[in-house]
Formats: C-alpha cells, sequence, structure tokens
C-alpha cells in the first residue's frame, strides 16, 4: 500500500455552544489538518508515471481548505442569536457557520468528506487543536 501525507494550518476562533467548561468561550486555535491518501497501485501512466498522486495536487486541495477557513469565525448553526450574527457582520467579521459542533473530531471528518469529494483517495484526516491535541477520522 502507497501512502502520501501533506499537511496545512489555519488560524480561525470557535466556541463550543452548550459546553461546560472554558471552551463554551469565544477563542482561537492554530489548527493543523493532515491528510493521508492512500492507493495499492502507482499509476502507470501519463506524467503521474510512478507517482500515487501529484502531491501538488494533494496540497493545493488541503491548502484552498485551510485558507477558505483562515481566519473566521467558526460556528455551528442556531447557536448564535440572528441579532449577533448580524451585528458581526455589520462589523464585516468573516463569519462561518457550519452544521455540526465544530470540534476536531467533527472537523476531521468533515476535512475528510471534502477531500474525497475531489476524488482523493483519502486514508485518514488528523486535526491538530493544538501542537498536544488533535483528533482523527478515517472509515472502516
Amino acid at each position: 500500500m502507497y501512502q502520501l501525507k501533506t499537511k496545512a494550518a489555519f488560524d480561525s476562533a470557535h466556541f463550543l455552544s452548550g459546553y461546560q467548561g472554558k471552551c463554551a468561550n469565544l477563542h482561537g486555535h492554530r489548527w493543523t489538518v493532515e491528510v493521508m491518501v492512500e492507493q495499492e497501485n502507482l499509476q502507470t501512466e501519463g506524467v503521474c508515471r510512478g507517482m500515487l498522486i501529484d502531491f501538488g495536487d494533494l496540497k493545493t486541495a488541503l491548502r484552498q481548505l485551510a485558507a477558505y477557513y483562515d481566519h473566521a469565525l467558526i460556528y455551528e448553526e442556531g447557536s448564535l442569536r440572528q441579532a449577533t450574527v448580524q451585528a458581526l457582520q455589520e462589523e464585516q467579521f468573516r463569519l462561518i457557520a457550519v452544521p455540526f459542533r465544530p470540534t476536531a473530531e467533527c472537523f476531521a471528518k468533515h476535512f475528510f468528506q471534502l477531500l474525497q469529494h475531489q476524488n482523493l483517495p483519502v486514508k485518514q484526516v488528523v486535526v491538530y487543536e493544538t501542537p498536544d491535541n488533535y483528533a482523527a477520522y478515517e472509515e472502516a
């Protein structure tokens, strides 16, 4: 089995609505996302002969995702009052509503699915919330 891995990072803020602890408050992270792709065989023809996939394509796909989430407030849909969202938008803050609780675990699955939809042979996605703490997702 052949594997490639790359990583990208982004800075963003989030909070965990309904959580009983420090993470209930708005705070930020330097998120690091690692993606591993895997295939049994290498390509046998064309410019990517002898490669699993082009490293450049993998890096570009992951960096585009990281760039989208960079320097934004990421929040779970419905967790902020509409008046709060409107006030933040009027201040021209960058907001991204997601349909899941913005935890490292949920981000790992989310990035896995987004990269998979780009026809990448994703094996695993790891999301570091801090340098020492991460969540991983892979399908069985």
